[in-house]
């Protein structure tokens, strides 16, 4: 009985989860673009982002809960998430209740559709074999913190390959300290059990996205980016399941 149930599971994503993903990620990414001609801030294709990443979350039978949202600040902040699964990116724009733009990696920009809408609304990639252009986009994230955007990054600087929590790159942390914008922690669970590493097919599941206080970084200087990491961290790991 098993074995057929997960024969069924399999088919069904194949025929229906998959082709329900692609299509949705053309038609969204497609409005984006069109949306871009007439707003050059990326707000409306913000919410096209979110639309899109309910309707994969939806397509896929994943549930997922927030705790911890009045953690949020007001103004500009850093989001600094665990990061398990190519998963990760629709929650955080499906259940992230504001605006913001996403540091992520550059393979990522280079995917029809997704990629055009990632770099037509503002997000910025990371080169991370190129440290003269990592360090290029940290400056240029800290400039839209200034001017008022919020940022999610992914400080183990790509997803875990065991489900462990991963060290967290100092050198994330030097945007927060640049802007003097608060950093949020972030603790994402259930996203690999959803989308496993390596994986195309997605299971139904429960996933768990939960905002802790935010940390002050008012004052730090650039040597203080390795001992905020790892207090960031930590705060991180006290909700982490994997």
């Amino acid at each position: 009985m098993h074995a057929l149930v997960n024969a069924l599971g399999l088919l069904r994503n194949y025929l229906v989860t998959v082709p329900l993903v692609y299509f949705s990620t053309i038609f969204m990414g497609t409005l984006s673009l069109a949306l871009s001609l007439v707003d050059s801030t990326g707000r409306m294709q913000h919410g096209c982002a979110r639309l899109w990443a309910r309707m994969l979350l939806w397509f896929g039978r994943v549930r997922v809960t927030v705790r911890g949202a009045e953690h949020i600040p007001a103004g500009p902040c850093i989001f600094a998430s665990n990061h398990l699964s190519y998963m990760d990116i629709p929650v955080a724009f499906g259940y992230i209740p504001t605006q913001f733009r996403i540091m992520a990696k550059a393979s990522l920009f280079h995917i029809p559709f997704l990629g055009w809408h990632l770099r037509r609304s503002g997000h910025m990639p990371i080169a991370r074999n190129n440290p003269r252009r990592a360090a290029r986009s940290v400056l240029e994230a800290a400039s839209h913190v200034k001017e008022g955007m919020s940022v999610f990054v992914f400080p183990e600087g790509g997803r875990s390959p065991d489900g462990t929590l991963q060290e967290f790159k100092p050198g994330t942390f030097l945007l927060a300290i640049k802007a003097g914008a608060p950093v949020v922690p972030v603790t994402l669970n259930g996203t690999r059990g959803v989308l496993p590493m390596n994986s195309w097919r997605l299971h139904p599941g429960h996933v768990e996205l939960v905002f802790h206080p935010s940390i002050a970084t008012a004052g730090m200087h650039s040597n203080s980016a390795a001992a905020l990491a790892e207090k960031v961290r930590a705060t991180v790991a006290a909700d982490f399941k994997g």
